[in-house]
């Protein structure tokens, strides 16, 4: 039984028994992601069903021939948005809930190249690129509730990039017009409050984190679900919001108590006030995060990106490379231990490269390559050691111009 089969009698069976408040599509789409598991690849696809006016009318009709109708626009509607891997379980899922029987052995038949084939609405055939093998630029599907096109073909060269940054940007300008606001108020909590404690801005942030991963673990459990950026969410206005919170909440807990001690050790010794550290974790991570999406929307069907990994990893990095340009050890003090900065690499980007390497899902068909450098371990990791280089540079211009003799 595939995911979209149990989902679908999970759903008939809350029907039935009168446990859908059909009226509020949000409450719906818990439902079914509460029971999705760990098929992230269909959270984007089932949250946009569940937002359908269509499903609510399929579920609520008891007449046959209006649902009838009701569940044929709805499939047309699908067939037109998604490709034959997500359909197939769309479809199944329709099938298990309303006990009519929808045709799916036609949605998916392979072919010479590789590809899928599906029928379309008039019975043609027409090939669907999104499963071509990894390492090809496939399309990727925006989420359906999004004005822009459901399934876009990214071209090469600037045409291609400056595609994607519009369908990225309202989300990227709103998250980086919100780090202004975090910013603000961060200044007047150090004013106001932790400057009376003596806290260091790198202690009120790695507090501020745990808290609220804390509250994810009880009575706000909601927030591991609906605060990660996902890669279907990642291009619809709508979900824009979810730019801003992923940066402050893991999905995985044990990601969430390394990222946390390795922020106590890298900022909790700094000087930096807490205005700082906000802007600077907020901006690296929003860096982070959109390179990664640039890269996943090539090379990847599904990701998600969440939590401080990429603030962490470009502040470790950053470390290295200054203690390798400057040619000298560069340590952090944790308690008795002065632990060097090259440590941290390693452990840090051996237990990243152990998560992220790994296929995510039994559909996920994209290379380990193409993993990593849709991560922001990765880009945490470019932007860490660039700006370690730009610094050095800069110092090394500054000693030549010192040393010229004055004219």
């Amino acid at each position: 039984m595939g995911k979209g089969e149990e989902l679908g009698l999970q759903l008939r069976a809350w029907n039935e028994a009168g446990l859908l408040d059909l009226d509020h599509p949000t409450a719906l789409a818990n439902r079914l992601m509460d029971g999705l598991g760990a098929e992230d690849w269909l959270k984007g696809p089932i949250r946009d069903l569940a937002s359908q006016p269509l499903l609510r009318q399929v579920l609520r009709q008891r007449d046959g021939g209006s649902r009838h109708s009701a569940l044929q626009a709805l499939v047309h509607q699908l067939e037109s948005t998604y490709a034959p891997k997500v359909l197939v379980e769309l479809l199944a899922l329709l099938q298990a809930a309303t006990a009519q029987s929808i045709n799916l052995s036609a949605l998916a038949e392979p072919i010479p190249d590789g590809s899928l084939i599906s029928t379309d609405n008039y019975g043609s055939a027409t090939a669907s690129p999104l499963s071509a093998g990894p390492g090809r630029d496939g399309p990727f599907l925006a989420n359906s509730s999004n004005p822009t096109p459901t399934a876009l073909e990214i071209a090469a060269g600037p045409a291609g990039l400056a595609q994607q940054l519009q369908l990225l940007g309202p989300g990227v300008a709103l998250a980086a017009t919100t780090a202004l606001v975090w910013r603000w108020s961060a200044g007047e909590l150090q004013r106001w409050l932790f400057d009376p404690w003596g806290w260091s801005g790198g202690v009120v942030l790695v507090v501020l984190l745990a808290l609220l991963q804390a509250l994810a673990l009880g009575p706000l459990k909601v927030v591991r679900r609906q605060w990660p950026l996902e890669q279907a969410d990642a291009t619809d206005p709508r979900q824009a919001w979810r730019w801003i919170c992923a940066p402050w909440i893991h999905h995985a807990n044990g990601e969430a108590l390394l990222n946390l001690v390795l922020l106590l050790i890298l900022l909790g010794p700094s000087p930096l006030p807490l205005p700082e550290v906000m802007l600077r974790y907020c901006l690296t991570s929003l860096a982070t995060a959109a390179l990664a999406l640039l890269l996943a929307q090539r090379r990847t069907s599904e990701g998600r990106w969440d939590g401080a990994s990429g603030a962490v990893s470009a502040l470790i990095a950053l470390g290295s490379g200054a203690s390798l340009l400057h040619w000298r050890s560069l340590s952090y003090p944790f308690g008795p231990l002065a632990i060097p900065a090259w440590v941290l690499l390693v452990v840090y980007g051996t237990l990243q490269l152990s998560w992220l390497l790994p296929r995510r899902s039994p559909q996920d068909n994209s290379r380990p390559i193409d993993r990593l450098l849709s991560s922001q371990w990765w880009w945490g990791l470019q932007l860490g050691l660039a700006w370690a280089l730009i610094s050095r540079i800069g110092q090394w211009l500054q000693a030549l111009q010192q040393a010229r003799p004055a004219g």
